[in-house]
């Protein structure tokens, strides 16, 4: 068998490296370039006419654009349509809280409280705490926003035993950091916090104006104050299409 003729079959064997390139990712990378031509904010067309103009179907163009949001290059807003993402904010890994962290970039932090009230410790929020189990513990839902805008839901929970009247002595203050200072003279100065990806469920789609399913960023967030007792245990959603978190690394000393 000549040289020539394995070569051909060799070469007829051979994967096309262009053709394994899936043809969403073909239109993703059109839909980028659209992106780059456009202002941050500014609207995508519709998944319908994006389908005509790409002669494909729509569940192509829906995936090219879930994996653009995924990425934040593009902002998806339940009942409004698909946009430009606009720059994210940041927050630099550091013990400050959600209204520090805004004003430090210029923006209104607002909240809105989604739900309030006491909670028996199960084993886990105990041992957090430091509590008994079925000890009361105060529950604090927020819907966190900046300029108007839904970025995060949070749910906090602090001893009632050590935090009397919290609930009450909440609304003289717009902080809880403020509050816990002023009125019982504690102030977190540690916590271990870690940062996970989750779907978006139903509910928190619904709150921050997103898809279902699309990744959200999940924080813990466990606080203690100087002489190490725990403050508080958050739970926080942010949405993974507008926020960052920033860190300043240094090596440990030998």
């Amino acid at each position: 068998m000549s040289t020539d003729v394995v070569s051909a079959r060799a070469g007829r064997g051979a994967p096309d490296p262009i053709g394994r390139v899936p043809k969403y990712y073909r239109i993703k990378q059109r839909l980028l370039q659209m992106t780059d031509e456009r202002a941050p904010g500014a609207p995508m067309p519709a998944e319908r006419l994006l389908a005509v103009e790409f002669r494909t179907s729509r569940t192509t163009i829906r995936r090219a654009l879930q994996e653009l949001v995924g990425e934040g290059r593009l902002d998806r807003i339940q009942g409004k349509g698909t946009f430009v993402a606009r720059p994210k904010v940041y927050r630099t890994l550091q013990l400050t809280s959600y209204t520090e962290d805004m004003r430090a970039q210029g923006l209104n932090p607002t909240s809105q409280v989604l739900d309030i009230g006491y909670v028996p410790a199960d084993a886990e929020l105990a041992a957090l705490l430091e509590v008994e189990p079925e000890d009361r513990v105060l529950r604090i839902e927020r819907l966190r926003l900046a300029g108007g805008e839904p970025m995060a839901i949070e749910a906090t929970h602090l001893s009632a035993r050590r935090f009397p009247h919290l609930r009450r002595n909440l609304s003289r203050y717009t902080s809880l950091y403020t509050t816990l200072a002023e009125v019982y003279g504690v102030r977190p100065a540690e916590a271990d916090e870690t940062i996970e990806t989750s779907p978006a469920t139903p509910r928190e789609a619904g709150l921050l104006g997103t898809d279902v399913g699309l990744p959200m960023l999940l924080l813990s967030r466990h606080a203690r104050d100087e002489s190490g007792t725990p403050v508080e245990w958050v739970r926080s959603v942010y949405r993974g299409s507008r926020y960052k978190f920033t860190a300043t690394l240094t090596r440990p000393t030998p």
